[in-house]
């Protein structure tokens, strides 16, 4: 930079020269890594349009360098229709394993293929049956996580750029990203998943509709529409303390702290009268159901949608951070939105 924090007058020739090796060093690896792609390519496609199909999700999981590239490989692969995102590998063995369902697949990164935590979240997927798609650097033998893998996709990168004077990861996470853009666009053009497609499903449509934050779309907001009732309030003080009120599809009951304890639906109540003569006498934490599922108040609606297709959940209530109610979901808004049916 020059003094007066312009560009450069005389901009070093050696510097140019040095910029332009690596950009031809990473292309060059990219170029490679096109002309390597082979059937495990159309393999790695097909179980990620399956996937979508039955209404799974991507997850993509690696560490480092990698897992940033596997965020960005996750949100292109949601941009274009297909539900995904990324995992961190060692916070999945302390809770977010939960996040895997049956339905889904991994697609797992690691230049090395030996990266203990990914390799380790691969061995736990393989177990429960999930289909694992590893990228991995070419090795002269096969890693661990290629063996774990139900099919794996190989970059043909020997380097990295910077002629040998710097080890930070370049000329691989390009190929790597590279590679994510071309299983994701390979993927949606197998679901015939079209530039049209993407317009008319952004705000207005289905797509748009999906990425939207649930606290958007809720009609039942607490303290506005949507009473939250005590665990000792009797079922007959509950309802009368909605009468008049535009009713939604379910109570939802709250501990002393004002966090959720438990969820009461219409469901339940006419359960409840029907097989109980007592029942409307009875305190709600003896009626409720507890530990219901529930979505964060950072959540999407394709979040929503999940919970719905695979839970068949009508009502979900919506917390905060500290587990308290800001409002419930119902699956008449997910109908209004018509990203889902009756």
């Amino acid at each position: 930079m020059s003094e007066s924090g312009g560009p450069d007058a005389n901009p070093d020739p050696s510097e140019l020269a040095f910029a332009r090796a690596v950009l031809e060093h990473e292309s060059a690896a990219v170029g490679r890594l096109a002309a390597s792609l082979d059937a495990a390519f159309s393999e790695a496609v097909g179980l990620i349009d399956a996937c979508a199909e039955r209404g799974g999700t991507v997850l993509v999981s690696g560490l480092g360098k990698s897992g940033l590239i596997g965020q960005k490989i996750a949100a292109t692969l949601s941009s274009l229709g297909i539900p995904s995102h990324a995992v961190h590998p060692t916070e999945a063995a302390h809770g977010d394993l939960g996040r895997f369902r049956s339905s889904d697949i991994c697609l797992c990164l690691s230049w090395s293929g030996e990266t203990q935590e990914v390799v380790n979240l691969a061995a736990i997927l393989r177990q429960d049956g999930l289909a694992v798609i590893a990228i991995t650097g070419e090795h002269d033998a096969s890693s661990s996580l290629e063996e774990l893998a139900r099919v794996t996709l190989r970059l043909p990168v020997a380097e990295e750029a910077g002629g040998g004077m710097y080890v930070a990861p370049t000329s691989s996470t390009t190929a790597t990203l590279a590679l994510g853009d071309a299983l994701a666009l390979c993927a949606a053009r197998r679901r015939n998943f079209t530039t049209g497609d993407f317009a008319k499903r952004h705000p207005g449509g289905s797509l748009g509709g999906q990425l939207r934050a649930v606290t958007d779309v809720m009609r039942a907001r607490a303290g506005e529409n949507l009473p939250l009732i005590g665990q000792e309030v009797t079922l007959g003080e509950a309802l009368r303390e909605g009468a008049g009120k535009r009713r939604s599809g379910a109570m939802l009951v709250v501990d002393g702290d004002g966090r959720l304890a438990g969820i009461f639906t219409d469901g339940d109540l006419r359960r409840q009268v029907c097989a109980d003569d007592g029942a409307l006498g009875r305190a709600m934490s003896e009626l409720m159901t507890r530990n219901p599922r529930v979505l964060g108040d950072d959540a999407l609606v394709r979040d929503a949608v999940t919970l719905f297709r695979e839970f068949r959940q009508d009502e979900i209530p919506v917390v905060d951070g500290e587990g308290r109610p800001v409002g419930l979901l119902d699956v008449q808004d997910l109908i209004t939105l018509r990203l889902v049916s009756d």
